[in-house]
This record gives C-alpha cells, sequence and structure tokens, in this order.
C-alpha cells in the first residue's frame, strides 16, 4: 500500500513539473501553440503517447515540418524529464498526453492506444 502511495506522488509531482516546464519551455510551448490551428481543423492530431501526428496525409508538404519539429521539441522535454525522474521517454510522454489533449482546441482528435481515433 505504501509503494502505490510513494509512486501515486512522485506520479503527481511529475505531472506537475511537466506542466510548469512545458508552460515556462519555449520551444515545446511555441511548438504546442503552431499546432492549433491544424489540430482545430483535423489535420493534425495528437497521440496516446504524447506526440502528434498528421491525420491528412494531403497536407503532408505544408505540415509534415511543423509536426515533426513538435514532435522533436517534445521528444526533448520528455528526454530531459526522463533522465531526472529516472523513467523512459515513453513513459513521460504517456503521462503528459493527457495534459496536452486538454490544453488543445475543441475538436482536435485524439489516436487512442487502440488504433481508434476519438475527437475531443
Amino acid at each position: 500500500m505504501l509503494g502505490r502511495a510513494v509512486y501515486g506522488n512522485a506520479l503527481r509531482s511529475l505531472v506537475v513539473a511537466l506542466l510548469i516546464l512545458m508552460a515556462c519551455a519555449g520551444t515545446a510551448w511555441a511548438e504546442a501553440r503552431a499546432l492549433d490551428a491544424p489540430r482545430a481543423a483535423g489535420a493534425v492530431g495528437e497521440r496516446f503517447d504524447g506526440y502528434a501526428e498528421l491525420r491528412d496525409q494531403t497536407q503532408a508538404d505544408t505540415l509534415g515540418a511543423l509536426v515533426a519539429q513538435a514532435n522533436a521539441a517534445r521528444r526533448k522535454v520528455y528526454a530531459e524529464q526522463a533522465a531526472q525522474n529516472k523513467m523512459t521517454v515513453d513513459q513521460v510522454g504517456r503521462i503528459f498526453a493527457p495534459q496536452i489533449l486538454q490544453g488543445a482546441p475543441a475538436g482536435t482528435w485524439y489516436h487512442q492506444e487502440s488504433g481508434a481515433w476519438v475527437q475531443k
């Protein structure tokens, strides 16, 4: 029981730290905001693992680089947090994914781990 409480507290602390870091990390935050219009239009979606995904492949020439840039900024933040908290980058991305979706505009598509797309 104590192990779960300690793990839960550590997890909550990590989420808070990630939120603060994301709000303060200029590049990562700017990339998230740059995706707002394509996410609202449905061309870009968010994934369960904390990364953005191009949904409309006809927009690859226009939005592909933006999505790649946003994911690179996120990966950097996740890697820094993973190293500091003795976690994997994947674990950090999965923790942060719901927070990204929460801050995304209405209508944003979310790619669930099951493979299904659902709309916010």
